[in-house]
């Protein structure tokens, strides 16, 4: 009896928030053979995917691994690229990103390097390639620009379960200024899990302009919502970071929130987006600080940042099974320069908690990926 008393005290005692709170860990992990640049996505199932660039950094290759909820170390890796050095990791926000789509397949988007010219446009190519039906290997790139060249910050990647997928680039608009202000976020969508795209179309009529050496970000969450983060130009010191976001399968854009930012100069920032228990999070950097804010159906909470300040750049996030968020970023990092992995835990109001933390060791034009194990851990790679 005696037993079975204490065995339903610390029960008990185990349920209370303040006591899981605590329990939370935090496991740092390189990214494997020394790659840069990891992104992560983890499926339905638990199994962790992976992309990140290795070799030269003006003209390297994407690789893909996985990583089963029972095994403890990443997949042999598959390269995504099969033009050799077709990538770019310069710049940080120029390399590869990936989506997950219909029975887990793997989209991937990159910047073309200039060691395969593009064809047909001008600059460099934006290729994309997908995880063939088997899942051994990567169907060979294709250049999805046909009318919308000029590309500069990095291109992005969206799909959903039900077999669209949605490129997203901002480039010169046709027989606009070729000036910042003459920019434009453009969508290319695919209605057969990427095996064709049409031609890529203006997100918004709205004159946002595009920062050019800025990335975005797209996501496509489980509802079917689409939505964008980029950073606007309308003039040369107004830099707003901007979301969008659709409800009719990228069909038409609106505007949805605006964070402002005076600037005259280009930032070279990024941005992200999670989805967790409790709905999705999107996540930018607005002068030397990063922020998240969480997506309702309605209205957006937020913005939300760590405490603290410095040269804060490249936030991801990511939400375990109790709502709780960790979001992790680059500190003083630079042209051709590495910096710190710094990270801060949050609760489900957007409190900063007492789990934080910093190391010295993220390379030169990388940055920092996390994602939430069964548990309520997290892992950050860098």
């Amino acid at each position: 009896m005696k037993h079975r008393i204490l065995l339903l005290v610390w029960s008990l005692v185990l349920s209370l928030p303040g006591f899981a709170a605590e329990t939370i860990r935090v496991e740092l992990m390189r990214t494997p053979n020394d790659g840069i640049q990891p992104q992560t996505v983890v499926d339905s199932g638990g199994v962790v995917h992976l992309i990140y660039f290795k070799g030269e950094a003006r003209a390297g290759d994407v690789f893909y691994s996985k990583k089963e909820p029972s095994i403890s170390r990443f997949s042999d890796p598959i390269q995504v690229n099969s033009q050799p050095g077709s990538a770019i990791a310069v710049g940080t926000i120029r390399g590869a990103q990936m989506a997950l789509g219909r029975n887990g397949r793997v989209h991937v988007i990159w910047n073309g390097s200039g060691a395969q010219p593009a064809v047909g446009h001008e600059g460099v190519p934006l290729w994309y390639a997908r995880l063939n039906d088997v899942g051994d290997r990567f169907e060979p790139e294709r250049d999805l620009i046909t009318v919308a060249a000029g590309l500069d910050g990095g291109g992005s990647i969206a799909a959903d379960s039900e077999g669209h997928v949605y490129a997203v680039w901002h480039a010169h608009v046709p027989g606009a200024e070729r000036n910042e202000a003459g920019r434009a976020v453009f969508v290319a969508r695919s209605t057969d899990d990427g095996k064709t795209f049409g031609s890529e179309r203006r997100a918004t009529p709205e004159p946002t302009g595009a920062c050019g050496c800025c990335g975005l970000k797209a996501f496509a969450d489980r509802n079917g919502v689409v939505s964008i983060l980029f950073r606007s130009a309308r003039d040369v010191q107004n830099r707003d970071e901007v979301m969008l976001a659709s409800r009719d399968r990228g069909e038409t854009f609106q505007i949805v929130y605006r964070h402002p930012w005076q600037i005259q100069a280009c930032p070279m920032s990024s941005a992200f987006f999670a989805e967790g228990k409790n709905g999705m999070l999107a996540a930018w950097e607005t002068a030397g600080q990063v922020f998240f804010t969480s997506l309702g159906d309605k209205d957006l909470s937020g913005p939300f940042a760590p405490p603290g300040k410095g040269k804060r750049k490249h936030p991801g996030l990511a939400m375990n099974e109790r709502g709780e968020t960790l979001m992790v970023w680059a500190e003083g990092t630079g042209w051709n320069k590495g910096g710190a992995l710094v990270w801060q835990l949050f609760d489900r109001d957007g409190k900063a908690k007492s789990e934080h933390g910093m190391r010295d060791g993220i390379p030169v034009w990388s940055f920092a990926s996390t994602f939430a194990g069964p548990d309520g851990s997290f892992v950050i790679l860098y």
